[in-house]
């Protein structure tokens, strides 16, 4: 095929484009896939890969190893005076720098022989074919992997969307040693902070907030046990931030428009959760898959119809988790009744990474959850924080 014809032509080669490039060629597609910068391509995130994340990784012919980073074996969640821990049930995550993961990405997308043109970027005119450097690109399918902003998708008509939430996020690396095997989430009064284990001697440090004109820096003074363990903590990358948003469009494809063609959307550009979730990644690898599967057989409506499908539990997680954040006094009587029964806390976790589905989880543990939250408190005991792994050593309180 010439330079500017292709059977897929993906425009944004972030992640989700990466991806979606990968899974095509092995089914043999033609790809070309553009974007206005050149790598490493980062973006603000938390890093933290889940399970999950990893074996659709493997499904596109990536494997990463303990050496890309740091694994991890779970999740803990700590509000003021309430901790809770639990074990991934199969398989461990691993923290990855974003630059690291977008070299592994492209070094198997050019392996794969998908085409490249960087620091290129498309022009896209209303009710006019897209152009690259001038010339018009000939495809059968048009990716728009470009991001929360996409041009493709406001080109193609396909803005129509419902906003359910719109928060803020700060990422930076500290060089000091993971102090925890889990990626710690800590609650505070300003937003939420994830702590995630990048290197042996390193951490990534993302917060989320609902109050603009916050910064990291505050964040992370609001909650007192960062506030102490990362005084002398050297910055290793300069602070970044970024909107983040849960959002649901109308529609993600467009089927033979005159003079556009066929268009679907992909990742960010195609809908997103909160990064409260940890899911941005997930979603994009799973969509990437469908999205091979249905073009393998020319089958756009197949991608519509399972997309919504893709986000509808980590929306779901979205909703519940930022009612967390807004009601402080829920959220810790939350994360007290988790702490008292850690088994309810590792079934909602297996929810969350797709080994029990959410309606199996209501209709074991909901009842009991229920009457958890809404029994009497009892006053807070400093020996009742309990996890899931290990016994605890004594309570240095009661000694």
């Amino acid at each position: 095929m010439s330079h500017r014809s292709c059977d897929v032509f993906i425009a944004g080669a972030g992640p989700a484009g990466l991806a979606a490039a990968i899974a095509l060629r092995q089914r043999g597609a033609d790809v070309l896939l553009v974007d206005a910068l050149r790598p490493p391509i980062d973006k603000p995130c938390g890093e933290g890969l889940m399970p999950e994340v990893r074996r659709a990784l493997t499904n596109l012919g990536i494997q990463l190893e303990p050496h890309h980073g740091t694994e991890f074996t779970g999740i803990t969640f700590a509000s003021g005076q309430a901790t809770v821990s639990a074990n991934f049930p199969g398989g461990t995550g691993i923290g990855v720098r974003r630059t690291t993961l977008h070299r592994l990405l492209l070094e198997r997308a050019t392996e794969l022989g998908v085409r490249f043109s960087w620091n290129t970027p498309v022009v896209l005119r209303e009710n006019q074919p897209p152009t690259l450097a001038g010339e018009p690109i000939h495809y059968q399918w048009l990716i728009g992997a470009d991001g929360a902003a996409s041009r493709v998708r406001a080109w193609a008509g396909l803005e129509a969307a419902q906003l359910r939430s719109r928060r803020f996020g700060f990422r930076a690396h500290y060089r000091i040693a993971p102090w925890s095997s889990h990626v710690e989430v800590h609650w505070g009064p300003l937003g939420q902070t994830y702590i995630t284990p990048t290197g042996p001697e390193e951490i990534c440090v993302s917060a989320m907030t609902r109050h603009p004109g916050v910064r990291l820096a505050e964040i992370l003074n609001s909650i007192p046990v960062l506030r102490d363990k990362l005084p002398n903590a050297v910055p290793t990358s300069s602070e970044r931030g970024c909107l983040t948003l849960t959002r649901r469009l109308r529609r993600v494809t467009r089927n033979n428009i005159a003079l556009i063609g066929n268009v679907a959307l992909l990742g960010d550009a195609s809908g997103s959760v909160d990064a409260i979730t940890g899911e941005g990644l997930a979603l994009a690898f799973r969509q990437a898959l469908l999205l091979a599967q249905s073009l393998e057989g020319s089958n756009l409506a197949h991608y519509e119809s399972n997309h919504a499908a893709t986000l509808a539990l980590p929306q779901r997680m979205a909703s519940l988790l930022l009612l967390l954040d807004r009601h402080p006094s829920l959220r810790n009587r939350t994360l007290r009744a988790f702490a008292d029964r850690p088994a309810l806390f590792r079934e909602l976790l297996a929810v969350h990474i797709g080994h029990q589905t959410l309606p199996h989880f209501l209709l074991r543990q909901g009842p009991n959850l229920a009457a958890r939250l809404l029994a009497p408190q009892p006053p807070f005991d400093p020996c009742f924080v309990r996890e899931s792994g290990p016994t605890n050593p004594p309570c240095t309180d009661r000694i």
